[in-house]
């Protein structure tokens, strides 16, 4: 899941000077997951040399937007099975019961993962390193 800071071309010597904001690199980087899409934007915006900083920043946003767009595809499907189970017969109501206590334990699963994520991805930021998400490392690497 980590790799070193070498993927996106940028040398251990760029990760300690400091950045266009007034901070360091690392804590620059760190910062930018902070309040997700917002401080993401706000460091992607301030910072136009820095590229560990760019990245993390556009990394932030990217890992936002997928969750914002998984939280959406959550909400939408457990709408629509208690839309179609609530006028059903009782066994059709029991089954769209049991599959809305399952799409709760997802909903539950998602969002301890990504906040255990958005700790993992300020820590290794602020060591200098970048983890690399599978879609918002994507996405990252090309706004960067």
């Amino acid at each position: 899941m980590a790799s070193s800071t070498q993927d996106i071309g940028i040398d251990e010597e760029s990760t300690t000077s400091e950045s266009e904001s007034g901070l360091d690199s690392t804590t620059a980087g760190a910062l930018s997951y902070l309040f997700g899409f917002v401080s993401g934007l706000l460091f992607y915006l301030i910072e136009r040399e820095d590229r560990f900083v760019r990245w993390h920043a556009a990394q932030s946003m990217a890992f936002t937007g997928v969750l914002v767009v998984a939280y959406i595809a959550l909400s939408f499907l457990g709408t629509a099975v208690s839309m179609a189970t609530v006028s059903g017969s009782s066994g059709l109501f029991l089954a769209g019961s049991l599959f809305g206590l399952i799409l709760g334990l997802v909903w539950l699963v998602v969002s301890l993962g990504s906040f255990v994520a958005w700790i993992y991805l300020m820590i290794k930021a602020y060591q200098g390193k970048v983890a690399r998400l599978p879609i918002a490392a994507s996405i990252a690497d090309r706004l960067a």
